[in-house]
């Protein structure tokens, strides 16, 4: 008899799927035609700017052409994409060779399948509170997990410690759900922790381009040290709209080594078995994205997200209510009111102002008491929501 994996069974019920899915369907079903004000979700609401949009229509020309016509693409990431987010990444001062960026169907995919590189013995810390999948994909390996818990009294920025001692170190900076960044200093003890004690740092920098302190830092790499220790995970999901079109990459420095074993010849070992690469019009479209024109384009869209967080930040502040995140994060993690539970907040923002936020406690124990906001959302639907949200809780 087959024995499946039972680790699958020590998984937790998602707080997505099972819970605000529910939730807001039966609000529907028992109020037909009513709006939610939707602002839970990450998920983006802007198109993809034009000069993706035309990126991509020149490379489906391109398939109709036997001349031009491109099959599999190269396993870790076709050359002129791999050179241009290294030059990305040159121009900011990192210097990183092509053959260490590696592209990528989005970061989700690339943060659960980065751990074949691991030994299942290796333990995995994750900073709490955290976006879901970093405890999830552990447990599927049947990983022993380290939770450090962040809270009000270090700004959810913990620094490292015996506690936080682990093999597989999660930082995600701007942090989902928090919001919060690491500075260059507190990010730097990480480095020198992982360097110390032979770990390596997971960082995950989804949310890099909606840092606008031009003091802290939008990569690991900006950090020294990080090059023998760390792996980056990029996304163009949130930085460009790439949600439906699935598209990132990772960057693993080849002078990351572990026993005798470089982790970048690892990955390309791992790719080559495992992928046929992400598809040519998909990486086309993502080149567009470091053009001059594609980044003024995607900032724009940035801005408009920002606005929202603004907007949101405002009505806080004017409720004197607490809060994280927003002006270098797309995210605000406010606490919630009157010492009310998170899924209790959930409950009165649906039923009272069709508002759909996240419940903290869905990212773990320590994010109970507080809410997230998420700022994709339609701009006229988030003025709306913020508005009801201050009616609400003025009263």
């Amino acid at each position: 008899m087959i024995t499946p994996n039972m680790h699958y069974a020590e998984l937790k019920d998602s707080y997505l799927c099972y819970n605000i899915s529910p939730k807001t369907g039966a609000y529907l079903q028992a109020h037909p035609g009513a709006h939610l004000y939707r602002m839970g979700i990450g998920d983006v609401s802007l198109p993809l700017c034009g000069a993706v949009i035309k990126a991509l229509h020149e490379a489906v020309d391109d398939q109709a052409d036997k001349a031009r016509f491109h099959g599999y693409m190269p396993e870790c990431g076709a050359p002129f994409l791999r050179g241009i987010i290294a030059e990305h990444y040159r121009a900011r001062g990192i210097m990183l060779s092509d053959d260490e960026v590696f592209v990528s169907s989005g970061a989700s995919d690339e943060l659960g399948d980065i751990l074949d590189l691991f030994d299942r013995a290796c333990s995995a810390l994750v900073i709490e509170p955290a976006y879901p999948a970093y405890v999830d994909a552990n447990v599927m390996a049947g990983r022993k997990i380290v939770h450090l818990p962040s809270g009000e009294d270090n700004g959810f920025l913990p620094e490292p410690g015996e506690e936080a001692r682990a093999d597989i170190l999660y930082i995600c900076s701007p942090n989902n759900p928090t919001g919060a960044v690491f500075t260059r200093e507190k990010l730097g003890r990480w480095v020198d922790f992982a360097n110390e004690n032979g770990s390596v740092i997971l960082f995950d920098a989804a949310y890099e381009a909606f840092i606008e302190d031009e003091t802290l830092p939008r990569s690991i790499f900006e950090i020294p040290g990080a090059e023998t220790c760390a792996i980056e995970i990029c996304s163009l999901s949130k930085t460009a709209g790439f949600t439906g079109t699935r598209l990132g990459y990772t960057v693993i420095p080849r002078a990351l080594v572990r026993n005798g074993m470089r982790f970048n010849d690892m990955w390309v070992r791992n790719r080559t078995t495992k992928t046929n690469g992400v598809s040519y019009i998909i990486q086309k479209g993502g080149a567009a994205v470091f053009s001059e024109e594609g980044q003024k384009q995607i900032k724009e869209n940035i801005r408009v997200y920002k606005g929202n967080a603004k907007l949101l930040m405002h009505t806080l502040d004017r409720l004197g209510i607490r809060y994280w995140g927003g002006t270098n994060a797309p995210y605000i993690w406010m606490k919630c009111p009157d010492g009310m539970g998170s899924w209790e907040f959930f409950d009165r923002l649906l039923n009272e102002i069709q508002v759909v936020g996240t419940p903290g406690e869905g990212f773990g124990a320590c994010g109970e008491g507080f809410f997230r906001f998420s700022t994709f959302g339609d701009p006229e639907d988030t003025e709306r929501a913020a508005q009801r949200l201050f009616e609400l809780l003025s009263k």
